[in-house]
């Protein structure tokens, strides 16, 4: 029996670089809304489509180079399958954030749930529960790892096993064009010598090996569109007799059935590139009977562990969970940590590597809570060259667009961010100065804090009107401690002219801003004011959100 197919719920249970349902597969994919140009055509050579030109380029895995991006239909992209894998289901997410909040397209998502495969039958089996059993536990499992990450949602999922129909139905229509064949046993086979030299979009794609299977095979190259039953395992009936549908099949199916026989973009990890997206190409090509069924194909690299050849795996033991993970970092570490590489190369995996989206991170927040105490009038500091930082600001909105467009390249947009931070910091500097420019540091604040959350990252998070209340509170408390005998007030801690009752009230607070300290929270005395802010706080402390600060 063939063992080529969807990554098992057992070697992808709650991996943070895969996912734990074999075959959720979310994939930016773009539906036309008629067959233009790109079903006539035939061969291994990319044409490009007509439609609607984003203004994007993105590097298309089918021709080897950027491409502009271009829609049939204008501000509308449909997503379907393509099985995600090690960190693309962030990666990937925070490109659909990009192409919708950024770039206005509306982005429709459709995940496809593999829930029976080899190893979910075998599961089952080990556990003396039904295979539905346990795909149900991973799915809720996977769907509690994506929200944790903060993967936005798809518009609705879609399990294997309650499109079997379809796919019988998918698998016909290849027969009749030609393209596949049934066997004795009851598999039935795609014809990869039908399709003649399309097959092999991908370099270095062919294996002449093949997927194991039937002897009757035509070819070593031909995969399994349908299994047939053997005792003890769940089956659905067919024109082939009992049976279930192949890896491969059901992707194309479902996107076929939903969007019809004409995609603009197919996303997944450059591992899914062959077989399954060269599968994917053959078998959909073959039933739509068009040249070029995906216009664009997006690869994300690999997740590798410093030092190590070797993607992460749970079979290689040396991955981490998603659990695991969130009780050393934060969701906004990870996507930062995301961020800081091309969603096409391979990243590496370290202690160090996550901390520089920590550190990075921090910058970013220190910046904001720093702007908004000077708008508050609580940081006083040297005149401020209000000219140079508005400049700053409209050179950073021009280079996060144009970077962000050519091919989605975050690490130059955060790149950029800094830049704009550092020159903000400049500024920010004592000796106080007679004019104030709050203007342009809310400018600034405002639009990095949009950025980021274009990118799934809230600086502010959950805790902050908790944190609020309760800087408010001890700064009533501390201004009653340091209310003097004689009546007058101060900032300063001094003890001389204080009332003696009120010192312990002094060190509640003083001692509050210790304690807060190493859970994130950084409570700031200026003079009879105090601010506040929410930093990513030591591995395995802190608040569950960290975030941007507001000043009380």
């Amino acid at each position: 029996e063939s063992t080529n197919e969807a990554p098992t719920s057992e070697r992808l249970h709650s991996l943070l670089w895969r996912a734990p349902v074999p075959g959720l597969s979310p994939a930016v994919t773009v539906r036309s809304t008629s067959h233009g140009p790109s079903c006539s055509v035939s061969g291994r050579e990319w044409v490009r489509p007509s439609g609607f030109d984003t203004g994007l380029k993105t590097f298309n895995s089918l021709s080897k180079q950027k491409e502009p991006l271009i829609l049939t239909r204008e501000g509308v992209a449909t997503c379907s399958v393509g099985l995600f894998r090690h960190s693309s289901y962030v990666r990937f997410d925070i490109l659909q954030r990009i192409l919708s909040r950024l770039f206005g397209i509306t982005v429709i998502h459709a995940m496809v749930i593999t829930d029976i495969d080899d190893k979910i039958i075998r599961r089952s089996w080990e556990e003396n529960v039904s295979p539905a059993a346990v795909s149900t536990v991973y799915e809720d499992e996977f769907k509690r790892d994506m929200l944790s990450l903060k993967v936005v949602p798809p518009a609705v999922y879609l399990r294997v096993t309650e499109n079997v129909h379809h796919i019988v139905a998918f698998i016909e229509k290849i027969i009749r064009n030609g393209h596949a064949y049934a066997t004795k046993e009851g598999d039935v086979y795609f014809d990869i010598q039908s399709i003649g030299g399309r097959y092999g979009r991908f370099v270095g794609a062919v294996d002449p090996q093949g997927e194991p299977g039937s002897s009757n095979k035509r070819d070593p190259r031909d995969f399994a569109l349908w299994k047939p039953w053997k005792p003890r395992e769940p089956y659905w009936e067919s024109p082939w007799g009992r049976g279930r549908p192949g890896w491969h099949i059901e992707c194309s199916t479902i996107a076929s059935s939903m969007f019809g026989g004409q995609l603009d973009v197919h996303s997944g990890g450059i591992d899914l590139a062959f077989p399954h997206h060269e599968n994917e190409i053959a078998q959909s090509e073959a039933y739509h009977q068009c040249g070029q069924w995906a216009n664009y194909f997006l690869h994300s690299g690999h997740l590798h562990l410093k030092g190590s050849p070797e993607k992460m795996s749970k079979s290689l033991k040396n991955y981490i969970s998603i659990k695991d993970f969130l009780r050393s970092y934060s969701a906004n570490e990870f996507r930062m940590f995301c961020l800081l590489s091309k969603y096409r190369s391979a990243i590496d995996y370290s202690d160090s590597s996550v901390l520089e989206a920590r550190s990075t991170l921090d910058t970013i927040s220190t910046f904001c809570h720093d702007a908004q105490a000077y708008m508050k009038g609580q940081l006083q500091c040297s005149h401020v060259q209000e000219d140079l930082l508005w400049s700053r600001l409209a050179e950073t909105k021009s280079t996060v667009m144009s970077t962000l467009a050519d091919d989605f390249d975050t690490p130059r947009a955060i790149s950029a961010l800094m830049n704009l931070v550092y020159h903000g910091n400049c500024q920010l500097q004592p000796p106080a100065g007679a004019a104030r420019s709050p203007a342009v540091f809310g400018a600034m604040v405002t639009y990095v804090r949009d950025v980021l959350d274009v990118f799934g990252i809230d600086l502010r998070g959950s805790l902050q009107p908790v944190v609020e209340q309760l800087t408010q509170f001890r700064s009533k408390v501390r201004e009653f401690a340091l209310a003097r005998r004689d009546g007058s007030s101060t900032g300063s801690p001094s003890r001389a002219g204080l009332h003696p009752d009120r010192l312990p009230l002094l060190k509640a607070c003083d001692a509050l801003r210790e304690d807060l300290a190493p859970l994130g929270v950084l409570i700031k005395d200026r003079g009879a004011t105090s601010t506040w802010e929410i930093k990513m706080s030591a591995r395995g402390q802190g608040p569950e959100d960290k975030g941007e600060e507001t000043s009380s």
